[in-house]
């Protein structure tokens, strides 16, 4: 398994905004799809997010579609989600995770935890009232 270790994330007011980054040991190549994830407290993990390898194709929830923008950066082996005008119900760990094949297939292959090979520990984002 490789390492990926995510950082960026904080306590903010809602509506503000948070950048969260994933590094992943190794190259990240074209031949890898990644995605985040989050999981609150009590909760089951909850597909947030997911790009394909090359980057040209995403996928959202739609709880976050219009507010997040999943991206990364191959050749610096990133991957990044910035978040914008977050709310209370976004509060959770964000985990990003990587899954071997470039694409994304359909919304239901990608927002299934059991297709996704690799986890990072995840980064704590609060976000107050």
């Amino acid at each position: 398994q490789v390492q990926l270790v995510e950082s960026g994330g904080g306590l903010v007011q809602a509506g503000g905004s948070l950048r969260l980054s994933c590094a992943a040991s190794g190259r990240t190549s074209s031949n890898v799809a990644m995605g985040w994830f989050r999981q609150a407290p009590g909760k089951e993990r909850e597909f947030v997010a997911a790009i394909s390898g090359s980057g040209s194709s995403t996928s959202y929830t739609d709880s976050v579609k219009g507010r997040f923008t999943i991206s990364r950066d191959n050749a610096k082996n990133m991957l990044y989600l910035q978040m914008n005008n977050l709310r209370p119900e976004d509060t959770a760990v964000y985990l990003c995770a990587q899954r071997y094949g470039s694409g994304l297939y359909s919304y239901s292959s990608a927002s299934t935890v059991s297709n996704w090979n690799d986890w990072g520990q995840g980064t704590q984002v609060t976000v107050s009232s």
